[in-house]
């Protein structure tokens, strides 16, 4: 073999390493192929499944449905794009997987997970292209004749919400501002759930962004501050949740989108949740912790929001 195949020429530490040939090595938990089957939770009774949503592409997403108390219930409908930095992670890895089950019991809602394409292979702003391309796939099922059953079936599209951590929630953020910018039409998106996102900050240089983003003009580029995008003032949804971590390396950013928010022409409110004494996604890293189950609390009553007056 030749030697130059196993030359690096690129490394990031704890998420991927670039060969002379081409191959990229991801590490940790959400790098792995750590890969959970589709079917039925037996503990919660969650059935998930994978769908193709751009055969173009390629790209697919999978579906969370809880368990239903009748076959024409409809559920609060989010629309989940995954952490990892734009370049690990799956909702097909179990780590996502058994969070996204949990939520979806939890909040008795479906859960639409987007697996995007993942930089360095395919340089952003594809994730962020794929993940709008895939929202429209998605509202093609608004008047129920779209390809998938249990989104027709099942899915409130009076009530849909967007939802991400880390990078995923960067690319929530521009899919809102992408619907409302296009006036997407069919679902009404309620809110966006903004969870320990990743933006860009004038103090660091992002080395690694720079080389999945060759094309980001800085401190110019929307996609990493949302303050210069100049349809900020049209995303859609009236409500925005935004948690943050005492000890997440990247708090001052979720707080820093909470301000650029306030101050920008967008008509929305902001809610902000702190968890203390946990760092970056805890909730994916560190399921375990005592601190989980109260955010998801603070997410669930965000998805439900108002609906309890209704059947009163």
């Amino acid at each position: 073999m030749d030697s130059s195949t196993n030359e690096v020429t690129h490394e990031f530490p704890t998420y991927f390493k670039v060969y002379k040939d081409g191959r990229v090595e991801r590490f940790g938990r959400l790098g792995g192929t750590d890969r959970a089957p589709t079917g039925l939770d037996p503990k919660t009774q969650v059935q998930s499944k994978d769908v193709v949503v751009c055969s173009d592409t390629g790209v697919s997403a999978r579906i969370f449905l809880p368990k239903l108390n009748g076959p024409d219930q409809k559920l609060p409908l989010v629309v989940h794009y995954h952490g990892g930095a734009f370049c690990i992670g799956s909702p097909c890895n179990r780590t996502f997987h058994n969070f996204l089950v949990n939520l979806a019991s939890e909040a008795n809602a479906v859960i639409i997970s987007v697996d995007y394409r993942l930089a360095p292979e395919h340089l952003l702003p594809i994730a962020h292209e794929d993940s709008w391309a895939a929202l429209q796939w998605i509202a093609n099922h608004s008047e129920g004749q779209g390809p998938e059953p249990w989104l027709n079936e099942h899915a409130d599209f009076g009530r849909v919400f967007l939802a991400g951590e880390s990078a995923g929630a960067n690319i929530a953020q521009y899919v809102a501002v992408q619907a409302g910018a296009t006036g997407l039409a069919g679902p009404n998106i309620v809110g966006t759930l903004i969870l320990h996102p990743y933006f860009g900050s004038k103090d660091s240089d992002d080395k690694m962004y720079k080389y999945m983003c060759p094309t980001s003009t800085g401190f110019d580029d929307p996609l990493l501050y949302p303050e210069v995008d100049p349809n900020l003032g049209r995303m859609a949804g009236g409500r925005v949740l935004v948690c943050v971590a005492e000890k997440d390396w990247l708090k001052d950013r979720g707080l820093g989108y909470c301000e650029t928010l306030r101050q920008s022409s967008w008509a929305g409110t902001v809610e902000l949740y702190e968890t203390e004494g946990e760092g970056h996604a805890f909730f994916l890293l560190n399921p375990t912790s005592d601190k989980v189950e109260p955010l998801v609390k603070v997410l669930v009553d965000f998805i439900n929001f108002g609906e309890s007056d209704k059947h009163h």
